[in-house]
């Protein structure tokens, strides 16, 4: 196994996410456009003329891209269907990742490369061989152990089972992210309560909110000790990647086209790194006080806790204690980059909602910068030092990233 094999593979909902995917170096990223998406309501996707635009920005940063068209398709949408695939093909996507047969059909009809949804649910070695017919990768179902995800790899290997590559198949599994309580994400809870599919990119995160459950008969309730019955807490497979790597992963996807940029960079290099020291041996390797280090990073930005999913034999998932996020660390927005001088490296900053104190770790966001992290930035009012810019001032800050006109800055406090 070497570096190349291995694809980390990055969610993008926005164009600050795509910047800060690679800008992190991510190998991959993954994106919906319009509808027919599992993300088509609580992300903001691109359109289908963006899509020439992501594909270059990508391709520059030496990145794959992979479509997600990965819902039910009904009748009076197989020519939407169509027209997206299309558009995908003509501006050079790399791969479409699917569950609906028509979508999978029509994609290789096209000639662009199909990866198998997670959605179909795949957790056997013939159902694999099955897709396999269409499809150069699959995403393998989120409840297998690493030792059933082990035999699948190996027979992959010993029956030589390829795609229409020609190649042998690729398997892609979740590292980390949030988790649903349904089998593969099939859940009907927003579509009984709200009348919103999951299925159909719509999830209202009901599962989010603070259940009981109770007997009616009895009155009886299952305790659960001040955890949240239907909300599992985020998945985190870096205290094991050595091993996932072991068992024949090699598409490793990140979940959260709905979080926010500083999320996305976040995790794809803490990630990058822990498969290099896997891989490589570098800066060390992959020992249990880099392993600390790095969950400390990851726990900085938005999670719910974190849980080794099913992969280690867990029968039932942990749940989050809380609602909403665990991060140990949260943004606070304080204004807007008014001004950027190259020359000297100095950002003007309108400070509108919050003060900004010199010394503050601070991120920056826009569409093209991504998410700039800049640790301890001394604030300047006036030209000259200040322990603190007021609301409703200009205030500079040197840096050398290039900031741009209109990008969000946010100062960085504990969460407590």
């Amino acid at each position: 196994m070497n570096r190349s094999e291995i694809e980390i593979l990055a969610p993008v909902g926005s164009w600050e996410s795509l910047a800060a995917a690679l800008d992190a170096g991510a190998d991959g990223v993954y994106f919906g456009v319009e509808g027919l998406n599992m993300r088509a309501a609580s992300s903001a996707n691109f359109t289908l003329n963006d899509l020439g635009e992501i594909v270059r920005q990508a391709r520059a940063a030496g990145a794959k891209t992979r479509l997600t068209l990965n819902t039910i398709v009904y009748d009076e949408e197989v020519s939407s269907m169509r027209r997206i695939i299309d558009a995908a093909v003509a501006e050079g996507v790399d791969a479409v990742i699917a569950s609906d047969q028509s979508a999978i059909l029509y994609a290789r009809e096209k000639g662009l490369e199909v990866h198998i949804s997670t959605q179909l649910n795949v957790s056997n070695t013939e159902t694999l061989k099955f897709y396999a017919q269409w499809a150069d990768t699959v995403v393998l179902a989120r409840e297998l152990t690493l030792e059933q995800v082990s035999v699948i790899h190996r027979e992959i290997e010993q029956q030589n089972i390829c795609g229409p590559s020609g190649q042998q198949v690729k398997i892609e599994m979740f590292a980390h992210g949030a988790m649903c309580m349904a089998v593969s994400g099939k859940c009907y809870l927003s579509l009984h309560e709200n009348g919103h599919s999951a299925n159909r990119g719509a999830c209202r995160q009901l599962c989010r909110r603070d259940w009981e459950l109770r007997d009616r008969e009895t009155g009886e309730g299952i305790a659960v000790d001040e955890r949240w019955l239907l909300s599992p807490k985020d998945l985190c497979t870096l205290p094991f990647l050595d091993r996932m790597l072991d068992a024949g992963a090699r598409v490793l996807k990140i979940e959260g086209r709905a979080r926010s940029a500083e999320y996305v960079k976040r995790v794809v290099e803490v990630y990058k790194e822990a498969v290099e020291a896997v891989v490589e041996g570098s800066d060390g390797g992959f020992s249990q006080d880099r392993i600390e280090v790095w969950i400390g990073r990851l726990g900085e930005v938005f999670n719910r806790g974190f849980w080794g999913g099913y992969y280690l034999g867990a029968p039932v998932p942990e749940l989050s204690k809380k609602y909403g996020s665990s991060a140990t660390k949260r943004k606070v927005y304080v204004g807007k980059v008014t001004n950027f001088f190259k020359q000297i490296s100095v950002a003007e900053v309108l400070v509108e909602a919050a003060e900004l104190e010199s010394g503050r770790d601070v991120v920056v966001l826009g569409e093209t910068t991504g998410a700039a992290e800049i640790p301890a930035v001394e604030v300047f009012v006036a030209e000259q030092p200040a322990e603190v810019a007021l609301q409703g001032v200009y205030c500079s800050i040197k840096t050398t990233t290039m900031l741009r006109r209109g990008d969000k800055l946010y100062k960085i406090v504990e969460n407590v």
